[in-house]
């Protein structure tokens, strides 16, 4: 055995294989250690689907390339990784099933993914063992299939060493110390004994300068050795497959076609043939999650008993949809533990707070996601930045408030949730309220109808009493848009109130503190007093986040940033402090997110509804723009609350942010809302002012902000300063503009507006897609923002969106289409 690698990659699945063969084909001298035997953990009895399906840009590119890649293995490594490409069809019993097929068409788009529509009479003529009379349609993928998991995953294996990676198996890892420059990676041999899998004396270290955990079901012992908080934690998933089929038997015999691998959403389950009879794959309720707190030693290529009661349900509408399959019996049975997260969504990438250290966890479409994770996670090791935005699975979305019975609830409402409907204004219920704000009674009150970002619980919008919000969902226009469009106005025509107490806030202070930041974000720095909206950039040049920037003093700043990506953006942030502390000097960062709550008051009306509350020894004037200038911080009073007021709005209008003490936000809430009937001051939730800020084409991180474009890309050339020198300058410069966000105003269907995830087209040509879209309240139609190529980027270009299966017109308008010249929002008074 090797005692030093440049990469070590821990976990012998379909995963660590795939990511260990792009590491060595990268170049990087690469070693895998398997604690049992290759595909021991979930692997082995996975049932090898590889669904396109999925409503992630950055997860569909996963797939797509897993699903091509996987067609090459047999002429580069000579094993055939038992790929049968028969399609996948999945199923729709409703018109809202088919629009979100519709709306997942457009991701698919998107991303070059082929797909076609069926009927169910055409349905019936390709495949007539299936019942469709009750069908409403279907999309089918052509390119996919299923896969054998274990031989995939060998063909990976031989890949990697073809490649001069090497594998060992039988070691376990037992613990992790990072030196400063490298991992020191102890490791004891496993034996067998009686059956069981059991530690020697043997122990050995290997070093490496970077190491990659792909431990599946072990995720929560790795997080043990890591001192990690991993929400990778399985659930049982059963399948059952049953005796040969002699309708499908005969069906075969008559040189028919093999199925494809049929979706029923609407019964939550999948069924693919095999050997002549069915493999039934159901997602149904009340499956557990199990080893919540560490996988146990024993429990190797173990299954758990067959629970046929929970599965009842699922197992009768197979016989419903193949009514030949209703008099064969069963043949084998499967209930192994899968790990999910709380998203449904892997975590793939830098482990928080540790350097050099990959996480690869919580892959419960392990072997779909295998092959693209890999060659992906690869290109972020070793390149710096991978070529899609890896936000979206990044294992920094979860902060240190996620428990282990977070994890267990979410986890298992996920592994529900895989076939119900994925509207686009889901909120799913599970674990909540859990963060919430002090005002957040006094907002439910007032019908507040609250959505989850980062655990913390967000008003989406404001609905009258006894509104049922999941009844209000829809792929089109939903039941809440009518109160959505009355907040809009009410910030465009008088006042509204957002809480936006989520933000992430931290404080930046020190000798070194300028200097650093500077060289951190690629705007100027702001005067004592001032705001500036700047970019931290990756190594690539691209964004890595977006803050507001307050200077409170020469060497002390005030960082605002997504509330959604807190310790995404803060590890980041520590992670370059510590880098460049003895170029700079000390630079000390606090993180005061939970100390501040924030309120974001705009509209028309705003400066007079402070007026009354504001406590200055000339209060005419505390408000103007002589003394309050668009762009300014200023410490004020508002009643009995102290407040660091910021003159900025993110909805376009008049208005400012209000951070004020955490245990005063009640005080200074009821005292705002009790201008309600001088001002009509409305309260006003994120979706309202998603719309409002798509008017004044401001991008949003996670949307039009991301590490796949640069600010240049996105528009922000305002926003950068090409006169110094900051991190990610070189490479922004070198990438050039590849494509540009654009503004777009869209007549589309009178029920529905686009969500941000459909194809652009210039005639047949597909030329771009959105990023966000909404309704705009100004125009009187749909609005969305996203990428286009550069020539097509000039205010008056008409393009179209594909929505619905069908295309509409779309035109390109020149940046903030509302109030371009910004008059409202510096308005004086």
């Amino acid at each position: 055995m090797k005692n030093h690698v440049k990469a070590l990659v821990v976990g012998g699945g379909a995963v660590g294989t795939s990511i260990a063969y792009h590491l060595a084909r990268a170049g990087w001298d690469t070693m895998l250690l398997e604690r049992d035997e290759l595909t021991s953990g979930s692997t082995w009895h996975a049932a090898g689907l590889l669904p396109y399906f999925n409503m992630s840009f950055a997860t569909t590119h996963i797939h797509d390339y897993s699903i091509r890649f996987y067609k090459t293995l047999e002429a580069e490594t000579g094993l055939n990784p038992g790929f049968s490409v028969v399609g996948n069809l999945r199923m729709a019993q409703s018109q809202a099933r088919m629009d979100e097929y519709r709306l997942y068409a457009s991701t698919a788009e998107t991303c070059g993914v082929p797909y076609e529509w069926l009927t169910p009479a055409q349905m019936k003529e390709r495949w007539p063992l299936m019942r469709t009379e009750d069908l409403v349609g279907a999309i089918f993928h052509p390119t996919d299939g299923y896969i054998n998991p274990a031989d995939v995953t060998q063909a990976m294996a031989k890949g990697a060493r073809q490649f001069g990676a090497t594998i060992e198996r039988k070691w376990q890892v037992d613990g992790y110390q990072w030196t400063g420059s490298e991992w020191r990676v102890t490791l004891t041999k496993m034996a067998e004994k009686g059956g069981n899998l059991v530690p020697t004396e043997e122990q050995t270290v290997v070093t490496a300068e970077h190491v990659v955990t792909a431990t599946g079901n072990h995720a929560q012992r790795t997080a043990r050795l890591l001192g990690l908080k991993i929400p990778a934690i399985p659930v049982e998933h059963q399948y059952i497959v049953t005796e040969p089929d002699p309708a499908l038997v005969e069906w075969r015999k008559a040189g028919n076609p093999e199925h494809p691998v049929l979706r029923d959403a609407d019964a939550k389950w999948y069924v693919r043939e095999e050997r002549g009879g069915w493999i039934l794959g159901p997602y149904e309720r009340n499956a557990p999650a199990r080893f919540a707190y560490g996988c146990p030693d024993s429990f190797r290529a173990d299954l758990f008993p067959l629970d046929l009661d929970r599965i009842e349900e699922e197992y009768m509408s197979m016989i419903h949809r193949l009514p030949s399959s209703e008099t064969v019996g069963l043949k084998d049975d499967y209930n192994g533990p899968i790990c999910y997260t709380p998203d449904g969504n892997p975590l793939l990438g830098p482990a928080p707070g540790l350097r050099n250290m990959w996480l690869a966890e919580g892959f419960s479409f392990g072997i779909t996601a295998a092959g693209g994770s890999g060659y992906y996670l690869a290109q972020l090791m070793t390149e710096g930045e991978a070529e899609i935005d890896m936000g979206a699975l990044d294992p920094r979305r979860y902060g240190s408030w996620m428990t282990t019975d977070y994890a267990v609830a979410k986890n298992e409402e996920a592994y529900e949730h895989v076939y119900i409907l994925h509207h686009p204004d889901e909120e799913r219920p599970a674990a909540r309220p859990l963060r919430t704000a002090p005002c957040y009674d006094r907002m439910k009150a007032l019908g507040a109808q609250f959505g989850q970002v980062n655990g913390w619980e967000r008003p989406n919008y404001f609905a009258p009493e006894g509104f049922d919000d999941h009844a209000a969902r829809s792929f089109r226009r939903g039941g809440w848009w009518e109160y959505t469009l009355a907040e809009a106005k009410a910030i465009r025509e008088t006042a509204g109130l957002i809480d936006a107490t989520a933000f992430a806030k931290h404080v930046v202070r020190g000798p070194g503190a300028t200097a650093f930041l500077d060289w951190f974000t690629c705007n100027k720095l702001p005067k004592v007093g001032r705001v500036n909206l700047t970019y931290a950039l990756t190594c690539a040049g691209t964004v890595r986040t977006e803050y507001t920037i307050v200077r409170q003093a020469e060497d002390v700043y005030y960082l605002v940033s997504a509330g959604g990506w807190h310790a995404y953006d803060e590890d980041f942030l520590l992670k370059a402090v510590e880098d460049k502390a003895a170029e700079f000097g000390p630079v000390i960062v606090e993180d005061v997110t939970t100390r501040h709550g924030v309120f974001a008051l705009a509209g028309p009306n705003a400066r007079a509804i402070l007026a009354g509350l504001i406590r200055d020894a000339d209060p005419a004037t505390a408000l103007s723009n002589k003394r309050f200038p668009w762009l300014s911080a200023r410490q004020i009073e508002l009643g009995m609350v102290p407040v660091n007021a910021l003159r900025v709005a993110y909805t376009g209008e008049l208005g400012w942010e209000l951070h004020h003490p955490i245990e005063m936000q009640n005080h200074l809430f009821d005292r705002l809302m009790e201008a309600d009937a001088a001002h009509g001051l409305k309260p006003v939730g994120a979706r309202a002012q998603n719309w409002l800020r798509q008017e004044k084409s401001y991008r949003a991180f996670g949307t039009e902000l991301g590490r796949d474009a640069t600010p240049l890309e996105a528009g922000l050339d305002r926003f950068v300063d090409l006169s110094k020198e900051f991190h990610g300058k070189a490479a922004m410069e070198a990438t050039g503009i590849r494509s540009k966000c654009v503004t777009l105003l869209i007549d589309g269907p009178e029920d529905a507006d686009p969500w941000g995830r459909e194809a652009l087209y210039d005639g047949e040509a597909r030329v771009g897609r959105l990023t966000s879209g909404g309704y705009s309240v100004a125009f009187g139609k749909s609005i969305g923002m996203g990428y286009v190529r550069p020539e097509l980027a000039v205010p008056g270009t008409r393009l179209s969106v594909r929505m619905f299966d069908a295309l509409w017109t779309a035109e390109v308008v020149g940046d903030s289409p509302h109030d371009p010249s910004n008059a409202r929002i510096r308005a004086d008074g």
